[in-house]
């Protein structure tokens, strides 16, 4: 019996989550066999650049990209919103699968159940330049500081009192069973999301038919659609994955709604989007309203910041 080689980084939070993959696979196919090899990334080696300085893509995923394409694993389990909007030549995304939990929370050392409730000039810990901008336009006193680190990391920052509260994704808080810790949860439509935040994506080889087909099982075709036409805002704006830029898609029904924006990191000039359509044609609609963004003053945004 063939045993199939999972890549994956080697934190606590990337075994989970390879384990949520393998444990759904193993529904299916409960006599198949699965190995775990862990990879280290140049994310996991570099843990003190503010993650918004990092000029290149992959930080996070390409060793264990590398890993595959050399035949050393047969499928890779991402957080999907860590991988390049351009794909690699040679492999693809077999599934998207397990978006149960999209949006951002906050987690705090007293109480809160709203931004409002947080004290005045509070820290609060992120390292994402998209939850910088959104948390200062909603309140300019409040302080983001740069974190890095796992999520246990950045819970003890707030634990020893180095931070008042830390933004995380939900999706990463809910795998590890730390749940009870979320003092509330942002609403994805006001509090946008990164694109394709919360899914699992699953990668294997283009010529590997038999992990394509096994992968396929697991496949969330609406996970697929809203995440990918989340991640055609960023291609469309070519902005890249650390631009303050945030998008979050939902299917009603036959159609899909999108809600896109981007802001200067003061959260000053802030502009937002939605657009809602057939989910048939979830692509274009993407690329509609990115255009929207970039001709209300996107565009000036992203030239000055890459000035």
């Amino acid at each position: 019996m063939k045993v199939f080689t999972v890549a994956t980084r080697g934190g606590e939070l990337a075994i989970a989550q390879t384990q949520v993959v393998i444990g759904a696979l193993k529904k299916i196919y409960p006599d198949i066999q699965f190995k775990i090899i862990k990879i280290t990334t140049r994310g996991d080696r570099d843990r003190r650049t503010a993650l918004w300085n990092l000029k290149d893509s992959g930080f996070f995923t390409s060793q264990i990209e590398n890993a595959l394409l050399a035949g050393k694993a047969d499928l890779a389990v991402h957080s999907f919103k860590d991988l390049p909007t351009r794909q690699q030549d040679g492999l693809t995304i077999a599934a998207v699968c397990d978006r149960r939990f999209v949006e951002d929370c906050l987690v705090t050392a007293a109480p809160v159940s709203s931004v409002e409730q947080l004290p005045h000039s509070a820290k609060i810990g992120t390292s994402s330049l998209r939850r910088v901008a959104q948390i200062r336009h909603l309140r300019a006193d409040l302080q983001p500081t740069s974190v890095r680190g796992n999520v246990q990391t950045r819970l003890k920052l707030l634990d020893t009192g180095k931070v008042d509260g830390v933004i995380l994704a939900r999706a990463g808080i809910e795998r590890l069973g730390l749940g009870q810790r979320i003092s509330f949860c942002f609403d994805p439509v006001q509090f946008i999301p990164a694109p394709a935040q919360g899914a699992l994506a699953v990668q294997t080889r283009n010529d590997d038919i038999v992990a394509n087909k096994l992968v396929a099982a697991i496949d969330d075709k609406n996970a697929r659609m809203t995440t990918f036409a989340e991640r055609q805002v960023l291609v469309t704006m070519q902005c890249g994955c650390h631009a303050p830029v945030g998008a979050f898609a939902k299917i009603a029904g036959s159609n899909i709604e999108i809600n896109a924006f981007i802001s200067d990191i003061e959260g000053r000039n802030f502009i937002k989007r939605q657009i809602t359509g057939p989910a048939k044609e979830s692509n274009r609609l993407a690329e509609q309203i990115a255009n929207e963004l970039l001709a209300s003053g996107g565009r000036e945004i992203l030239q000055s910041q890459n000035t």
